[in-house]
């Protein structure tokens, strides 16, 4: 037995690496359909209103990640199936390139990538009542009911699209990773998520409070990488943002007996996973 996590823990902010800033916020307009909340130099904060989402660093002529641990995608969670369906068919009036669509049974999730070849997953789920307590033996993978999904919509070719909905948020964040069981031993025994799903050495997927996952871990493109090369369009921290109260301060007590150091940073405390992957615990506003 170990210390779970607080249950009411969710993903924060992803940081990312980009090799051209106003290429990427535009592409994050136009196609995503996020807005700019702050711009400041080298750096753009994106959302749809709310907390931000995604914070982009630029590096000039940051080349894309070849073989190396970091990002798999990260994964915005829209309120609603017609929130999805909207989405799905501005992509399509747009000619946005998708790298895949899939129904996981937990929910319907569409995959893209930027212009720096970072993956992107936007999808919703399904009511908890029809998965919760049976995620390793439900979540799955089969093709994406295409009409039944745009069917949300009473015109898809002119269903008015101005940005995704407000409301979305991170749901999970998929990593490369150089060994899973590795990643599992971090992310469980030393962070306290619980094992949702795994695929042997493969890939994990981890939550807190029951969720289907809010990180999954794959070793398919990584198995014994190590990270990405400085000044590449890379993941720059990933985000865990902790209930209010002491569920911070558990979090980074088990952190130390564990030995794996973490460094304040703005924001919270940063530390890294077994491959490298760079994790900031953060707690919710009060």
């Amino acid at each position: 037995m170990h210390a779970a996590i607080a249950p009411g823990t969710r993903m924060g902010p992803v940081g990312l690496v980009v090799a051209d800033l106003g290429r990427s916020v535009a592409w994050y307009e136009t196609s995503l359909g996020l807005r700019v909340h702050r711009r400041e130099g080298a750096r753009a904060a994106l959302g749809t209103g709310g907390e931000d989402l995604l914070v982009l660093d630029e590096v000039p002529g940051a080349p894309p990640v070849g073989r190396a641990t970091g990002l798999y995608h990260f994964a915005l969670l829209v309120p609603a199936r017609r929130d999805l369906a909207a989405w799905l068919a501005h992509a399509a009036r747009t000619r946005v390139a998708l790298a895949g669509m899939a129904d996981h049974f937990v929910s319907e999730a569409i995959y893209l990538s930027d212009p720096d070849g970072h993956g992107i997953e936007v999808y919703w789920d399904r009511p908890r009542e029809v998965w919760e307590g049976r995620v390793g033996e439900r979540m799955t993978t089969m093709a994406l009911d295409v009409d039944g999904l745009l069917g949300e919509l009473a015109d898809p070719a002119r269903e008015p699209f101005d940005a995704l909905a407000a409301g979305t948020v991170m749901g999970h964040v998929h990593l490369r990773v150089a060994d899973v069981p590795a990643a599992v031993a971090f992310y469980c025994d030393t962070l306290g998520f619980g094992l949702m799903a795994q695929l042997g050495r493969q890939a994990a997927f981890l939550a807190a409070g029951g969720y289907h996952h809010h990180i999954g871990a794959n070793s398919w493109e990584s198995a014994g990488a190590g990270p990405a090369p400085q000044g590449s369009a890379t993941l720059r921290r990933m985000t865990v943002v902790l209930p209010a109260g002491p569920a911070l301060q558990a979090t980074l007590d088990r952190v130390a007996a564990a030995g794996a150091p973490a460094e304040p940073v703005d924001g919270g405390h940063l530390l890294n996973d077994p491959s490298g992957n760079p994790v900031v615990l953060a707690s919710a506003p009060a």
